[in-house]
């Protein structure tokens, strides 16, 4: 399939800090997923029975640093309002004032050659770059605070007529405090134009606290990776595919410190079947290199896409580039697409960074 890149073109883009991110996303857009690959499972029921209800969300029953905080839901059985993801309670009054967000067409993108050699010397150069990076320690009481633009590709029922719809790239900001008790999260689409709180009774996957603790030797950190993504993994995701998407976590919506960033690009330079990818686009429409794994069960590859001069993190997505039997996402479709715009340390959970707190 030749299909045409997806480069959407915002007005403007904003980056004051080069902090690398890591774990947790408290509500992604049109993902919610505990595992990225259970989406398969999901939609083989969704087609079976394509009006039923969704299913109820388990929360975990422990949390550690490597796991999902969101389980992936069919958007139309998807209620947020109230809803306990993970042991991440949602409050906010019930979702009254946010706005549909627009969907259109799968998002479409052409696939990469993926080069399993040059993925060792990739990360090493991702490696050094992170261990150059620097950023202000937080202090008590602050707040990490990650901007970004998402969006998502999913099924959508109406009138019993299924067809595979993408969001439009949209706005999604969220606060985190360090000890990943309290947050915030404002999201087109999916809260209301003042957000809505996010708490915890455990400290969240991508609390500071929690990420300065980890062993930052990469053979150790792999260990502790596999353990912990192996706890929670479902059944069908492969062990090592586990592991890739736990480090992947670590660079999204957090803060560690710059040896812990480097540690993990040592860590997944480990892992079996990582690749490189010479082009790959966020969902700004900016080109950079990616490492990149594929899940053979759902026919989907994970990209973490970088600055092809600097190596920084940009942001990453899921793309089709095996079509798996029974389902409706074509190869090359973009089933999950995200780009970093901010990144800063806050002193209050609702500060937006320049802002007097």
């Amino acid at each position: 399939m030749n299909a045409s890149p997806f480069q959407p073109h915002p007005a403007e883009w904003t980056e004051t800090q080069d902090l690398l991110p890591s774990v947790a996303r408290d509500l992604p857009a049109g993902r919610h997923q505990f595992h990225k690959e259970q989406l398969m499972a999901q939609i083989h029921e969704d087609l079976r029975t394509t009006r039923a209800p969704a299913r109820p969300v388990v929360a975990p029953r422990r949390g550690n640093p490597f796991l999902r905080r969101a389980v992936l839901l069919p958007a139309a059985g998807f209620v947020l309002a109230g809803a306990v993801v993970a042991g991440v309670v949602l409050s906010g009054g019930d979702g009254g004032g946010k706005t549909a967000l627009a969907t259109g067409p799968a998002l479409t993108t052409r696939i990469g050659a993926a080069d399993a050699e040059g993925a060792p010397r990739l990360l090493d150069r991702i490696s050094l770059a992170a261990a150059d990076v620097s950023g202000p320690a937080p202090r008590a009481g602050q707040y990490i605070y990650i901007a970004s633009k998402v969006a998502g590709t999913y099924l959508r029922t109406v009138d019993d007529k299924t067809e595979v719809v993408s969001q439009e790239l949209h706005s999604r900001q969220v606060w985190n405090s360090l000890d990943g008790h309290d947050g915030w999260l404002i999201e087109a689409g999916e809260t209301s134009d003042e957000g809505m709180a996010l708490s915890s009774d455990t400290p969240l996957s991508s609390a500071y606290d929690a990420l300065v603790e980890l062993p930052t030797d990469p053979d150790k950190l792999l260990q502790r990776i596999y353990r912990d993504s192996g706890a929670v993994r479902d059944h069908e995701v492969p062990r090592d595919q586990a592991a890739f998407v736990a480090i992947g976590d670590l660079l999204t919506e957090s803060y560690p410190p710059a040896d812990l960033a480097a540690a993990l690009y040592k860590a997944a330079a480990r892992i079996p079947g990582v690749v490189a990818v010479e082009d790959a686009v966020d969902a700004m429409g900016r080109h950079g290199v990616a490492i990149a794994r594929q899940n053979d069960a759902d026919g989907e590859r994970t990209e973490w896409i970088f600055d092809k001069k600097t190596l920084r993190f940009l942001g990453e997505r899921n793309v089709v580039v095996k079509k798996v039997a029974d389902s409706p996402f074509e190869v090359g479709t973009i089933t999950f697409t995200s780009a970093i715009t901010q990144r800063a340390v806050v002193d209050d959970g609702k500060q937006v960074p320049g802002q007097a707190g």
